[in-house]
């Protein structure tokens, strides 16, 4: 975890008494601190009812027990709690994780609970003068022995319970009856890559549970659990693709298309191993490849640039990439007892990872563009031979971990068609003469100045069902999606969230968890697709087709 600045409280604590003309006119006081002395033997039960405290000085007492309430000071930062008589903690201390100040020295101390290794942002811990143990000691009088005796700590303390409750299937509707439509899942999961899955940035993870060869087992778990029929993974590393993933989904009928990131290019082949990117997996008996497609952001923020100096800046030094993959639906995969329709069934899936700093909303949102521009390329190349001819004829599933809000720009312009080039993600910056190359209407776009696109996308999650997607202990949010046609599809059910309780009971601060092996939680969706209306272009066959597609 990135250490924030901490300014411990001043030692030389200043008291001012409010004037009693003050107090009876009403006048607030505000304090944060609270100091306790007096040779106290016990503390009042009304202590924990002030949950604001952000420091607690009760140091010079005559304790011999901290009672498990302490937990229900969540916003303590210092406790000083040296020179009383503690033989023992709780291990509730453990759940008060905004702790960077914990002192206990000359205290009676001979263990100190595992729970203390849950304190990831702690940065001093006074234990001087306790009879503590040889290997507590030892630990502790190393060099950044505090950081080592708590990471110890957190990788032996015991994991309970040992299942993870089963997340709630959601159903939304019933199948249509009244025509030959297919049905099929749809899984989107960011898996987090090993490369990124550090004690600096998951802090409150045991190491042993950060292990990618510990990690791994939760996530085929999760994949193959869930069965889908297409799997959308992003933070797959190249390596992990054809060692694991593409192994171990292929003989359980899948076929995948991946690439990585633009870096792989540059980098040695050692490094490239562990350069990560996007996959796509469907399975084969009821979808077959008729095409695979790369966009790399970078070259399509190069070829449209137009001059723009933000766009080579900030857009073009960004290296994600988005992938697609055009499926034929398989015909017995159009419910049975009822004729499938007489025309072929394109589908396209679509997989991306944006950019992930806040800061750069803008470039977020001009990667999304980016991506469903080169989308419509390939539907309107592939619709010559299918359907009417019309790009918006070919249905498409679009999942990607959008590292944006519901409330964002991105997620505006993917679900209402389009976004003003004033959009405030664009933080003003001189964008809008490429952005008309991204508009489905291009340069004789609408007089207003935005930027639109011609598919008309849903979110399979509407945002209700889901209050998190992504859960680590400073962030929690939704920011992966799956979003479909609705002209073509209609979601029948979702798979849920898992069980907040369990989460606060397991005083589960973030994930990654020795139950949950990403700091994703993945998405799963139902979907019923409606059959083409007949054409007689049925029976044209599109050549299979690999490349990079970009904007010439």
């Amino acid at each position: 975890m990135p250490k924030e600045k901490y300014d411990p409280p001043d030692p030389r604590r200043c008291y001012t008494i409010m004037p009693a003309e003050e107090a009876a006119s009403g006048k607030k006081s505000y304090w944060a601190e609270l100091e306790i002395s007096g040779r106290v033997r016990s503390l009042s039960s009304s202590l924990w009812t002030l949950s604001h405290l952000t420091a607690l000085h009760i140091n010079d007492n005559n304790l011999s027990r901290i009672p498990p309430d302490i937990a229900k000071l969540p916003h303590l930062a210092y406790l000083n709690l040296s020179s009383n008589k503690l033989r023992s903690l709780p291990a509730e201390l453990g759940n008060v994780v905004s702790l960077r100040e914990l002192l206990l020295n000359n205290n009676l101390l001979r263990v100190l609970p595992y729970e203390l290794g849950r304190l990831f942002q702690l940065q001093t811990l006074g234990l001087k003068g306790n009879p503590l143990s040889p290997d507590i000691l030892n630990l502790y009088q190393e060099p950044d022995g505090t950081r080592k005796l708590l990471n110890y700590m957190l990788d032996n303390l015991a994991v309970h319970p040992e299942q993870l409750p089963q997340r709630p299937w959601i159903t939304l509707k019933e199948r249509d009856q009244t025509s030959p439509t297919a049905v099929f899942t749809v899984m989107c999961y960011n898996v987090l890559c090993d490369k990124y899955a550090t004690r600096q940035l998951y802090a409150y993870c045991p190491s042993w549970a950060l292990n990618w060869e510990y990690r791994k087992k939760g996530i085929m778990e999760e994949i193959t659990s869930c069965d889908a029929d297409i799997i959308s993974l992003q933070e797959v590393e190249t390596e992990q693709y054809y060692t694991m993933f593409l192994d171990t989904l292929k003989q359980r009928g899948y076929d995948g298309y991946f690439c990585p990131k633009s870096r792989a290019k540059l980098v040695s082949e050692q490094e490239r191993k562990h350069v990560d990117g996007c996959a796509v997996f469907f399975k084969t008996d009821k979808f077959t490849l008729v095409q695979k497609h790369t966009v790399e952001f970078n070259q399509v923020a190069l070829a449209n640039s137009e001059g723009s100096e933000v766009m080579l800046n900030r857009v073009m030094t960004k290296d994600n990439i988005g992938v697609a993959v055009l499926l034929e639906v398989n015909k017995d995969l159009f419910s049975e007892g009822r004729k499938p329709p007489q025309e072929r069934q394109l589908i396209l899936v679509a997989n991306a990872h944006m950019h992930w700093d806040p800061e750069y909303s803008d470039v977020k949102l001009v990667q999304t563009m980016m991506f469903l521009s080169e989308l419509k390329s390939i539907a309107e190349r592939a619709s010559g031979s299918a359907a009417s001819g019309d790009p918006s004829s070919i249905p498409i599933v679009l999942c990607a971990d959008l590292n944006s809000l519901p409330d964002s720009g991105v997620v505006e312009y993917l679900s209402n068609g389009g976004v003003a080039e004033t959009h405030k993600d664009f933080k003003e910056l001189r964008y809008s003469d490429c952005l008309t190359n991204f508009s489905c209407n291009g340069k004789n776009g609408p007089s207003d100045g935005s930027v639109t696109h011609s598919f008309q996308l849903r979110s399979a999650y509407d945002g209700s069902e889901m209050p998190y997607t992504n859960y680590t202990y400073d962030f929690k949010g939704v920011i992966d999606y799956i979003f479909f046609s609705r002209t073509h599809m209609s979601v029948l059910g979702l798979l849920g969230p898992l069980d907040s309780q369990w989460l606060s009971d397991n005083s589960v601060t973030g994930c990654p968890h020795p139950h949950v092996p990403s700091d994703h939680f993945s998405l799963l969706a139902q979907l019923e697709l409606h059959p083409p209306p007949l054409n007689p272009l049925n029976g044209l066959h599109l050549p299979v087709h690999s490349g990079v597609t970009m904007k010439a």
